[in-house]
């Protein structure tokens, strides 16, 4: 299995994640991780999964708006925060813009604050929505990882208890459902009609 990680981060939260997501997909096969502005089109066209994850601005995907209002914030001397090197250039949304149709499997995630997605808002369903659209093939629920109010990643922060809380993303997507169907689905190819060529059934 080739998996292709697609991020973007403002203050290093988004990034980190993705690198753990990277070490937990790397038993199951090669994983490149690349942040927005160096995802060219092209690493798509060998990938069987592909994963796109990015930092949760005012309910949904940063903006270029919101993109400079981090960088203020980074910059206020009282600030311990670092902006990534690539927190200024385009981020997800005009990366997704730009795409295209695809059919590639994909997966999402996003970092936010902790408490209803209702009230704080989860980029990952923006992003998976687009996706959608784009004709790629959602493997999983958008999954969130929980940043604290001073902006760094809250120790087992992930948003869906019930699976784990404590879960590192390493362990979460080495084990998730959606690694499982890219690695069956290329050890048993569908055909047109939906059976695999060895009629194996799922």
């Amino acid at each position: 299995m080739r998996a292709m990680i697609v991020y973007e981060s403002m203050f290093g939260n988004t990034r980190v994640i993705a690198d753990a997501i990277a070490k937990g997909l790397e038993p199951v096969g090669i994983v490149v991780v690349v942040p927005v502005p160096e995802a060219g089109r092209e690493l798509l066209v060998d990938a069987d999964l592909l994963v796109v994850g990015g930092p949760t601005h005012f309910h949904g995907m940063s903006r270029a708006r919101t993109r400079k209002w981090a960088g203020a914030i980074a910059r206020n001397p009282r600030s311990d925060l670092v902006l990534d090197r690539d927190a200024q250039g385009p981020g997800v949304r005009d990366w997704l813009g730009s795409l295209g149709q695809g059919h590639t499997r994909v997966a999402v995630f996003d970092t936010r604050r902790k408490g209803p997605a209702i009230l704080w808002g989860r980029a990952s369903k923006g992003i998976g929505r687009t996706l959608r659209r784009h004709g790629f093939q959602m493997v999983s629920k958008p999954e969130s990882f929980f940043v604290t109010v001073d902006n760094h990643l809250k120790r087992g922060g992930k948003s869906e208890p019930n699976n784990g809380a404590n879960d590192s993303p390493r362990e979460l997507w080495r084990t998730a459902p959606q690694v499982r169907t890219v690695r069956d689905n290329r050890q048993h190819p569908r055909r047109r009609d939906g059976r695999s060529e060895d009629s194996y059934s799922r």
